[in-house]
């Protein structure tokens, strides 16, 4: 995919999120509230095999890996404070987890894929787009277009490990503003794989 049409396919993704007023959440209630979301046990007609087996018949070839990202946490935060600052829908495409990338590396060693989280690849993805095209136009309502000035981040000691896949949640940023400082979580989950980092989603607690 090139860059402008990773960014035409994000930007499409944002318009259809709906912006509702509100304010700044903790990153627990963030976390909460994601949870809450989700169904503790979702019946398929399909076992999750076959689920997956349907889902990657829409997917190109197997990726060798993560593409673009960063090699580090704190890496991929610059990009995405320079992308909020820029407000560039191109950069937070190639920041972010690609549906091959989801299909192939990530979702089969997910704890969707089992009971009680049993969740078929396409419900997870829909959330996750869902997640990420109403987060990011919040985001860049609210701080698009001006610097982000990051003055540090929070994130658990040790990520979640699945199979090859490490997954940062809960991490926080804190901004230096006018207004005064600020933390806050702008993203969702960041997934580290053979030394990639990118983001699974720009959910955020806005």
């Amino acid at each position: 995919m090139t860059r402008r049409a990773a960014a035409f396919g994000l930007s499409v993704g944002m318009s259809a999120g709906l912006l509702v007023g509100c304010g700044p959440e903790s990153p627990q209630a963030a976390a909460a509230a994601t949870a809450s979301a989700l169904p503790p046990v979702v019946d398929s007609i399909f076992p999750i095999e076959q689920e997956l087996r349907r889902f990657r018949a829409h997917l190109g070839p197997e990726p060798a890996g993560l593409s673009g990202g960063s090699g580090s946490l704190d890496s991929l935060v610059d990009g995405f404070a320079r992308a909020v600052a820029e407000s560039d829908t191109a950069a937070f495409a190639e920041m972010l987890l690609t549906r091959d990338e989801f299909g192939w590396l990530y979702y089969p060693t997910t704890r969707f894929t089992s009971r009680p989280y049993e969740l078929a690849p396409g419900m997870v993805w829909f959330q996750i787009q869902n997640g990420t095209s109403q987060g990011l136009r919040r985001l860049l309502t609210r701080f698009g277009g001006r610097p982000l000035v990051v003055t540090g981040r929070t994130c658990p000691a040790e990520p979640r490990v699945e199979g090859r896949n490490r997954i940062w949640e809960g991490c926080t940023l804190r901004l230096e503003r006018p207004e005064g400082p600020l933390e806050a979580a702008l993203f969702g989950s960041i997934l580290e794989r053979d030394g990639v980092f990118k983001f699974v989603s720009y959910t955020n607690g806005f």
